[in-house]
């Protein structure tokens, strides 16, 4: 998830809009910011790390002038908080030069990486949105518009792009249409491109419309022209931009972000109930949610926690021990408020779960007597390739741990997500598909390799000392099979491989019913099944629903 901001006005102070446009989609990228002008002769590049504010001042803003400009404010997926993957990328062509900003993220750009490389190609950074713009530099084209075309055919993945050239401005969405990208327009003239609506209605412009899913826009001499460089058969808009991403005066497929949390909050009132004196947020993006509650509950909503405004969001921080030192100084309990007060604790996603827990820790400290959390999303289960900073599966304690498990692990009194049915109603009918791998592993862009590591249940005995299990996690570790383990299994609590398995983070469950067994690997989502000294006879129905993808290693050992 990066900003991206876009706009052709000769007559405007198009640097200074840019600028500002930039600040209101600092939500979305806070480790490095850019912009890219032009004035139909030579294209300049400002980037730096740090806030939109940190990096640009009245001195240097004054240094890049232009009648077009292009911006970006970087999330980090793919490389280093490093200023050498600072945006908008600069490159030459055949054509002259360009820049680019994209947001999103390329699930096949490693492959594609190696490719150039072996042609000859070098890199001057280690993002994907470097290789975009490679691929559009090297590719055939008798104009810009086709060079860009031709560039993007191989891509697989999100990319919601701006990109500059001398005198022309272009923009463009992937045909799964994974990440928001609207056109606006300012003062009858001047025309816009941007990640969210904010940004173009903070400038003194009007929205126009959505860019559609594979559409490509050209503009020059203030005129534009579209047409779709690609489509597909299934789209797949990333849920969890109304969930977290985007701020609430956004409106995304004609829904106000603000309003689809609001009844996020009121349908989890209905499908987790709970008797409390007060419901309190986690600030910001669990606001909207926790006055959906209240309303819905009808017990009183209070501010319980205060929030720094000069601290970064904590889930967009590049490293662990960065996210949590923000937290400590991120958000202050009200003592006063909540003491000696049962709490209902509203946030609208729980990723990592670091932040929960020590928001939990405080409010209890502070002197509240139950804290109960309810979640505005289901529970984050899988990783994503497709914009969200999350690769790993024991990253996700959701993919670790049954909700009863979160619950003690968090330190809450009760704990209940929303159903991904729900979140869909709070939603509502939308043109396209929704993206919601995070949740249950359905993803608009159907890949091989990393970004579909297949996930294993690992079914054990009471027998042995769980070598073949440890045998199993090694291979994974070590990456010599393309998975990872999301549960071990055993009818007995006395497996010794349940232990191996807890030391390395992995879900343990103990089942006796065959019924309860199905139930867990539809939960968890299973690709095989792995037997490794397993006893009870699989029943023909978990055979059926598992057929060629049930591997025995021969053994009654574990």
């Amino acid at each position: 998830m990066c900003g991206i901001f876009g706009i052709f006005a000769p007559k405007e102070d198009v640097v200074k809009l840019t600028f500002f446009a930039l600040l209101s989609l600092q939500h979305r990228g806070q480790e490095s910011a850019g912009i890219a002008t032009a004035d139909f002769k030579k294209i300049d590049c400002l980037q730096g790390l740090g806030l939109v504010s940190q990096v640009f001042d009245e001195n240097n803003i004054k240094k890049i002038k232009g009648k077009i400009a292009i911006g970006h404010t970087r999330y980090s997926t793919e490389g280093t908080s490093d200023l050498r993957n600072a945006q908008p990328i600069f490159l030459s062509s055949i054509f002259g030069s360009f820049a680019l900003a994209h947001n999103g993220n390329i699930a096949n750009f490693k492959k594609l990486k190696k490719n150039l490389l072996q042609k000859g190609h070098s890199f001057d950074c280690e993002s994907d949105s470097e290789v975009i713009a490679r691929l559009i530099a090297a590719s055939y084209g008798k104009n810009w518009r086709e060079k860009i075309v031709n560039g993007l055919l191989p891509v697989k993945g999100a990319y919601s792009l701006v990109i500059l050239t001398q005198d022309k401005l272009f923009a463009l969405r992937d045909p799964w249409g994974i990440r928001p990208l609207i056109l606006g327009k300012i003062n009858g003239e001047g025309l816009i491109i941007s990640s969210e609506t904010g940004a173009i209605e903070t400038i003194g412009g009007q929205v126009v419309r959505e860019i559609n899913p594979g559409e490509f826009i050209e503009i020059s001499d203030g005129k534009a022209s579209a047409f779709f460089q690609k489509k597909v058969k299934k789209t797949g808009f990333c849920i969890f931009e109304y969930v977290y991403f985007s701020r609430p005066d956004n409106i995304i497929n004609k829904k106000l972000v603000q309003t689809v949390r609001v009844r996020a909050g009121k349908l989890l009132a209905k499908q987790a109930p709970v008797k409390a004196d007060m419901v309190i947020s986690v600030p910001d993006s669990g606001t909207s949610a926790a006055l959906g509650f209240a309303q819905e509950s009808k017990i009183p909503y209070q501010e319980g926690l205060i929030k720094s405004r000069y601290v970064g969001r904590t889930f967009i921080q590049p490293q662990q021990r960065i996210r949590d030192l923000g937290v400590r100084i991120k958000f202050s309990p009200l003592k006063p408020v909540v003491q000696n007060k049962n709490i209902v604790l509203v946030d609208d996603s729980i990723v990592r779960g670091t932040t929960i827990t020590k928001i939990i820790k405080m409010l209890k400290e502070a002197g509240a007597k139950e804290v109960h959390v309810r979640v505005a999303s289901p529970p984050f289960k899988n990783i994503c390739y497709l914009g969200v900073d999350v690769s790993r599966y024991k990253e996700l304690i959701a993919a670790k741990y049954p909700t009863d498990e979160i619950k003690k692990i968090i330190g809450a009194d009760s704990l209940a997500y929303l159903s991904l049915t729900n979140l869909k109603k709070a939603v509502g009918k939308i043109k396209i598909d929704f993206c919601t791998g995070c949740f249950n592993g359905d993803y608009p862009v159907k890949l091989e390799g990393k970004l579909f590591r297949k996930r294993l249940a690992v079914l054990i005995s009471n027998v042995g000392k769980g070598t073949n299990l440890q045998a199993i996690i090694d291979a994974v570790n070590q990456r010599k099979i393309n998975a990872d383990i999301v549960a071990v299994i055993s009818d007995s609590n006395d497996a010794f491989g349940l232990k191996r398995a807890k030391k390395h983070g992995i879900p343990t469950f103990v089942i006796e019913k065959s019924e309860d067994l199905i139930e867990v690997l539809k939960e968890k989502f299973v690709d095989y099944i792995v037997l490794s000294g397993w006893k009870k006879i699989i029943p023909v129905r978990l055979i059926n629903e598992f057929l060629n993808r049930i591997l025995n290693l021969h053994t009654t050992s574990t």
